[in-house]
C-alpha cells in the first residue's frame, strides 16, 4: 500500500468550529446521544468535503492553479476514506471521528466517494442542460447522505434506500430553488437549461433584483416537481420505528417547510433566500411524523 500523505490543508478544526454555532434539523436534537454523535460525525463529514471542494476558493498557492488545487485537496479526503477501509487512521481530525461512524455502523465507502465526486464535478460543472442531468448530480450530492442516515440507525434496505433517494434528491432541489440569486453570485446555475428555456428566462432574468413573472412560472413549476418527490419518499416514515423514524420526519419537514417559505414568498427566489420559521418547520415535522403510521 502506497505511504499516506498528511493532507496540506488543514481547515478541519476551523470547519468544526464554525459549524457547531449552526442549528440542526430540530428532530436531531432530540434524539438519543449514541444516533446524534454519528449523524454530527456525517455532518461534519459533508460540510469538510464542501469546505475543500467550495470555500477553498479563497485558498491560493503560489504557482497552482485554484481549481487543481481544489481537486488536489479533494484527492486527498478521498485518499482518507481509503485509509479509513484499509484499517488505518485518517490524517483529517473530522474524519477520525467519520472511522468510528463507519465501523460501529457498517457504512459502506461508496455513499463517502460520491460526495467527494459531487465537490469534484462542482469545481468542472457550473450549468446543467437537463433536469436528468442535474437528478444524476444530486445522486451525488445528497442521495449518499440519507444511505449513510439509514446506516447509521441500522435500518438500511434496498428499498429503504429507493425511498430515501427520492427524499434527499428533493431536499437538494429545495435548497437549490432557495438559493438561486447566490447560486448565480457565485457563478453556478442548477435550474436546467431546459427549464429556463420553457418559460423563457434568461440568466440576466435571473440576475435581477426581483422575479419578474418568467421566473416566478418556472419557480411554481420546480417547486412542484421537487414537493412530488419529497412525497414520493415520504412512505420511508411508516417503514421505520423509534429515532429513526422521528429523524427521517424532520428531514421531510424540513423539506416541506423550505418550500412551504418559497411559495409564501410568492416564489420570489432572487429579492432574499426563503427560510422557513421554526414554528413551521417543528409543524412539518409532526404531520410526517404522524402521516407515517
Amino acid at each position: 500500500m502506497r505511504e499516506h500523505v498528511r493532507p496540506s490543508h488543514t481547515r478541519a478544526e476551523e470547519v468544526v468550529a464554525s459549524a457547531s454555532g449552526e442549528n440542526f434539523p430540530v428532530a436531531l436534537k432530540m434524539l438519543p446521544a449514541r444516533h446524534r454523535k454519528h449523524l454530527t460525525n456525517l455532518y461534519f463529514f459533508a460540510r469538510l468535503t464542501d469546505d475543500l471542494g467550495d470555500e477553498a476558493r479563497d485558498v491560493s498557492a503560489k504557482g497552482e492553479d485554484p481549481v487543481k488545487l481544489r481537486l488536489r485537496l479533494l484527492d486527498e479526503l478521498a485518499a482518507d476514506v481509503e485509509v479509513i477501509y484499509a484499517g488505518g487512521e485518517p490524517s483529517f481530525p473530522v474524519m477520525q471521528a467519520m472511522a468510528v461512524t463507519v465501523r460501529e455502523c457498517g457504512v459502506p465507502a461508496g455513499p463517502l466517494h460520491a460526495l467527494i465526486q459531487a465537490n469534484r464535478q462542482d469545481q468542472v460543472v457550473t450549468r446543467y442542460a437537463t433536469f436528468a442531468d442535474l437528478v444524476q448530480y444530486c445522486e451525488l450530492s445528497a442521495n449518499p447522505v440519507g444511505q449513510i442516515v439509514l446506516y447509521i440507525f441500522g435500518v438500511a434496505t434496498a428499498e429503504r434506500i429507493r425511498l430515501s433517494d427520492s427524499i434527499c434528491t428533493a431536499l437538494q432541489l429545495a435548497e437549490h430553488w432557495q438559493d438561486v440569486a447566490e447560486d448565480l453570485g457565485n457563478g453556478r446555475i442548477y435550474l436546467p437549461g431546459e427549464d429556463l428555456d420553457r418559460f423563457g428566462c434568461t440568466e440576466a432574468d435571473l440576475a435581477a433584483p426581483a422575479a419578474g413573472r418568467c421566473v416566478r412560472d418556472l419557480m411554481v413549476f420546480e417547486v412542484g416537481r421537487a414537493s412530488a418527490l419529497l412525497d414520493e419518499g415520504a412512505p420511508l416514515v411508516g417503514t421505520l420505528r423509534g429515532a429513526a423514524r422521528l429523524a427521517v420526519a424532520g428531514y421531510i419537514g424540513g423539506g416541506r417547510a423550505a418550500l412551504a417559505a418559497i411559495r409564501g414568498q410568492k416564489y420570489d427566489v432572487l429579492r432574499g433566500t426563503p427560510r422557513p420559521r421554526k414554528p413551521r418547520l417543528a409543524g412539518e415535522l409532526a404531520r410526517a411524523y404522524v402521516r407515517g403510521r
